[in-house]
């Protein structure tokens, strides 16, 4: 793949000894991923409540094998026509605590996926003045026409304590009940307290090159 320049901050993340120092970092909400253009610029929100019963919307009941994990459906949502969520966590993990987890989506619409992506990039460089290490790198694989979009951000728990998030997004055109549109499939990683995402922010260079290709690699979920 293709690293393409996207004008996000590529610099070396902060420590967290020098994030708590900064006086422009507010706390804020944790977010919810969205690849709906009209969504995509109002994700903080909380973590939904972990339903009893989680409808396949999609036709993709899991588990879903990311690397060596296996991902089980854990909630599902339509909140709009067209447009579908669903998450899945290791086995026994809940979302509130999740350091893990696999989404999938898909947004019927006849928009470019560049335009998908765009709409996600604004979100991330709209946090930078509050978030510090909002960070974000686009891969394109020119073979299949996909991105993969690796970014990072942050937020503090009401403790004070950083929580990170890393996230691995690979967009693709997908098809589901006769709609053309695009399909999300992607990864998210969690550190939680100032002491793991110091550790956290010292191996995410390797860290997220496996964790991309583990994505890439993934078969990309067929949608029924």
């Amino acid at each position: 793949m293709a690293e393409i320049k996207v004008g996000a901050n590529q610099g070396r993340a902060k420590s967290i000894r020098q994030m708590t120092r900064n006086p422009q970092f507010r706390r804020c909400a944790m977010f919810r991923r969205t690849i709906a253009a009209t969504a995509m610029l109002t994700m903080l929100s909380a973590l939904p409540a972990m339903a009893q019963e989680v409808t396949d919307y999609l036709g993709v009941p899991g588990p879903i094998t990311v690397g060596d994990t296996d991902y089980v459906l854990s909630w599902s949502s339509n909140p709009s026509e067209g447009y579908f969520k669903q998450e899945y966590l290791p086995e026994g993990a809940v979302p509130e605590s999740y350091e893990s987890m696999v989404m999938v989506e898909f947004l019927a619409s006849d928009m470019p996926l560049t335009d998908v992506i765009s709409a996600q990039m604004q979100m991330i460089n709209a946090r930078k003045d509050t978030d510090p290490v909002a960070n974000a790198a686009l891969l394109q694989n020119d073979e299949t026409g996909e991105f993969v979009l690796d970014f990072l951000l942050s937020a503090k728990d009401e403790n004070g304590e950083f929580i990170l998030e890393w996230n691995g997004y690979r967009y693709a055109e997908a098809e589901f009940d006769g709609q053309r549109g695009s399909i999300l499939f992607a990864i998210s990683e969690r550190a939680y307290g100032n002491e793991a995402s110091e550790a956290f922010l010292g191996n995410l260079r390797e860290f997220k090159a496996q964790r991309t290709l583990d994505l890439t690699k993934a078969d990309l979920p067929e949608l029924d």
